[in-house]
C-alpha cells in the first residue's frame, strides 16, 4: 500500500526523497542536488516537501516525491508552484503520481487556500498533468536545456449543483 506525507526537511525520509530526485531528475541532467540548491538557494525550505511511500522488509521506502513552492511575500505570484516531481521508473503507472498531486492539490487550495497552481512541465510530461485537469498556460521554452510548457490549475469552484 502506497502512503502520501509531507514532511520536513529533517523527517528521515528526507534522505530518500533527495535521493529519488537526484536519480530521477538532476543526475540525467549531469547536475546534483547541490547543483539544484545552488540554482535557488533557500527555496528548499520555503518547500512542501511530499512523498509516496511504501512498506518494504527493509522499512519505509520512497517511491515518488514531489515539492510545493507557496507564493512567497516578496513576489506578486499567488499560485503555488509544484517542482521536482517524480517517481520511481520501476513504479510509475501505478498512480503514484496522481496521490501526489491530489495531495499537493488538497494543501494548496483547501489548506493553504491558493487560488491556483503551476509547474514547468517537460513536454513528455503533459499528457499526465492534462489528464488531471490542468492546462497548458505558454508557449514551449527551454529550462535546464530540456523543452517545457507552464501548466496550471486553478482552484476548483463549487459547482451550481452543489449549493
Amino acid at each position: 500500500m502506497i502512503r502520501i506525507q509531507r514532511i520536513s526537511m529533517d523527517h528521515p525520509l528526507y534522505e530518500q526523497e533527495v535521493a529519488l530526485r537526484t536519480s530521477v531528475l538532476l543526475k540525467p541532467l549531469g547536475m546534483t542536488i547541490e547543483d539544484y540548491y545552488n540554482m535557488a538557494p533557500g527555496r528548499e525550505e520555503k518547500c512542501d516537501h511530499f512523498v509516496a511511500v511504501i512498506d518494504h522488509p527493509t522499512g519505509d521506502k520512497v517511491v515518488g516525491a514531489a515539492t510545493l513552492f507557496p507564493p512567497q511575500p516578496d513576489s506578486d505570484e499567488t499560485s503555488g508552484k509544484v517542482q521536482q516531481m517524480c517517481v520511481d521508473p520501476q513504479r510509475q503507472g501505478e498512480g503514484i503520481g496522481t496521490n501526489l498531486m491530489i495531495a499537493m492539490e488538497v494543501r494548496a487550495f483547501t489548506e493553504l487556500a491558493l487560488p491556483g497552481l503551476y509547474c514547468h512541465a517537460q513536454i513528455s510530461a503533459m499528457p499526465f498533468y492534462e489528464k488531471l485537469g490542468w492546462e497548458v498556460g505558454s508557449d514551449t521554452f527551454q529550462e535546464a536545456g530540456i523543452d517545457h510548457k507552464r501548466m496550471q490549475i486553478v482552484t476548483p469552484q463549487p459547482s451550481e449543483t452543489s449549493k
